[in-house]
């Protein structure tokens, strides 16, 4: 009988070979070299012994084992060495590096508008009726974007976010009624590049006629012991434009002017007690791109303009409105001492322009509307 026939007893289980079921255990070279034990050569084995082999000097398995341990440091030195030349050459970069810049500190100028005369009382709702201030609009809607179109180094997204953080800002520093009455500044302080807030902290804290440390160059705020809004709907008109400033700058300048219906924080409130109060904010804002991306601002001056006001009060913490049937006293605004040494203070104090009354014919069209302005005692706008 010819080929290959099975066993009587069938076909082995491993049909292959009974040996590859200890393939996994095959012991390769450098298994073997790497052992500690040894087996004794056959003439060792003829001779009297009790065991079957022997374990290897430490010299031999230091000789064995030596190739892949220089191996392994040679790897290690290389990747130390790569490493180190990848830092040094960093380092030593020969492409220039961008320089970090840093918020400057924000420049104030605060300007007391004070009356000619007594200051006129009526309902919010009659006092707001009057020119200039029948034409603008209520709260936020008085702040509007201008047409968004891109520059040569930042994108229209980049602009909106830009006017969108100048919007917030002037918000929560100009309408917010728990920052008005002192009582919160957060809301204004999140919104400042990180490098200013210490300048701001010391302005509320401790405020300063310096040209730098005006609580009223960052926001408007009264003194809730003396007044109160009798109307919480602020009036409200400016413009917003922005330029490219550097090929790493965005700057953003608002002017607007806020009027808020006042009345006396005790007393009876009467209906027909309340009065009219303006401020103009001239603000100009810095961004970069981090601050693009943070949702943050960089306030780097501000020129403010606020009555009815005496020119001798102190607006530098909290602004100092006249209320209703009230005058201006007679002292002008602070001395300046022109031999002192140190920053000279601002000493400024203007003129309010008298506000039209209800019964008054209105303005013809196309005529500017008359906002708060300077008299001749105040100096150009920095």
């Amino acid at each position: 009988m010819t080929g290959r026939s099975e066993p009587p007893d069938g076909p082995p289980e491993n049909p292959a070979g009974g040996e590859d079921e200890y393939r996994s255990l095959v012991f390769d070279e450098s298994f073997v070299q790497a052992a500690r034990m040894q087996e004794y050569s056959a003439q060792e084995r003829m001779g009297e012994h009790a065991r079957a082999v022997r374990a290897l000097p430490e010299e031999q398995l230091s000789v064995r084992g030596g190739g892949g341990s220089r191996a392994a440091v040679a790897l290690v030195v290389l990747i130390a060495l790569a490493f180190a030349v990848a830092v040094y050459v960093g380092f030593r970069s020969p492409y220039p590096q961008p320089a970090t810049r840093r918020a400057e500190p924000l420049r104030t100028t605060v300007v007391p508008l004070a009356p000619r005369g007594a200051v006129p009382g009526g309902s919010p709702e009659r006092l707001y009726r009057a020119e200039p201030v029948s034409g603008f609009r209520t709260g936020v809607a008085g702040i509007a974007f201008p047409a968004v179109e891109r520059t040569r180094n930042f994108s229209d997204s980049q602009i909106t976010a830009a006017l969108a953080t100048v919007k917030d800002y002037l918000v929560e520093s100009s309408l917010n009624p728990d920052v008005l009455t002192g009582s919160v500044r957060r809301p204004v302080e999140h919104l400042l590049d990180p490098d200013q807030r210490a300048q701001f902290e010391r302005s509320l804290s401790s405020p300063a006629d310096d040209g730098s440390h005006a609580a009223t160059g960052w926001l408007v705020r009264f003194d809730p012991e003396q007044v109160e809004l009798a109307d919480p709907q602020i009036r409200v008109q400016g413009t917003i434009r922005y330029e490219e400033e550097a090929a790493g700058a965005l700057g953003v300048i608002s002017d607007h002017t806020f009027t808020y219906a006042l009345r006396p924080a005790d007393g009876p409130h009467r209906e027909d007690g309340a009065s009219l109060f303006t401020v103009r904010r001239e603000l100009h804002f810095r961004f970069d791109r981090e601050d693009l991306r943070l949702h943050r601002l960089e306030v780097r001056t501000a020129y403010i303009q606020a009555g009815p006001q005496s020119c001798s009060a102190d607006a530098t913490g909290m602004l100092r409105p006249l209320l209703a049937g009230e005058r201006a006293d007679d002292r002008g605004p602070a001395a300046a001492d022109p031999y002192a040494t140190g920053r000279p203070t601002a000493a400024l104090c203007g003129t309010l322009a008298a506000v039209s009354s209800p019964t008054t014919a209105p303005t013809s069209p196309g005529s500017p509307p008359q906002g708060p302005q300077a008299g001749p005692t105040s100096r150009p706008r920095p």
